[in-house]
């Protein structure tokens, strides 16, 4: 069932500024050419068409791409400061024990020194011992395998950035 009104936080992002537009989108994520494809195809008939762009635009970013977008996530269990997404998409962490959360820290570590970049899951909604258990299961993925869910993590996290973005007034 399609709606013939467009939500109003979509009519705002498709009549934004494009600098405020494109901005926004960085906020949401990392990838310059991520957010510059999701500008391209402005403006968006529902915040479906949004997403379908933002995951086909995710499925073609390059290597480089990739690191760019994980670049801009802080390690599970230490959100930016001052940035309010990171520290509620990881509110599973806040009341972790300090146990778990030290145990958190030290396998961060060996994923991105095994890695070379931060372990990333999108954690909306779940646990710090769930974050946890992902990660000692994942560490042991070969590279090409934990890319590829590098990528669909990614994807989920800018889904729900997006939907922020578009569906709240």
């Amino acid at each position: 069932m399609t709606s013939t009104s467009t939500p109003p936080g979509l009519t705002r992002f498709n009549t934004l500024e494009e600098h405020a537009a494109y901005t926004a989108l960085r906020e949401a994520c990392a990838s310059t050419t991520w957010a510059k494809r999701l500008l391209a195809d402005r403006p968006y008939a529902t915040c479906e068409d949004l997403y379908a762009a933002s995951d086909a635009a995710m499925a073609e970013l390059t290597a480089e791409d990739l690191d760019e977008a994980m670049a801009g996530h802080p390690p599970i269990g230490r959100p930016k400061p001052g940035d309010p997404a990171s520290a509620r998409e990881q509110s599973g962490m806040a009341g972790a024990s300090d146990a778990l959360k030290a145990e958190m820290l030290e396998l961060n570590l060996a994923y991105q020194e095994r890695f070379g970049h931060v372990f990333l899951i999108c954690a909306t909604g779940r646990t710090g011992e769930q974050m946890r258990d992902a990660l000692r299961e994942r560490i042991g993925n070969p590279p090409e395998r934990e890319r590829a869910i590098v990528r669909t993590e990614l994807g989920k996290i800018n889904r729900i950035r997006l939907a922020r973005l578009v569906e709240e007034d």
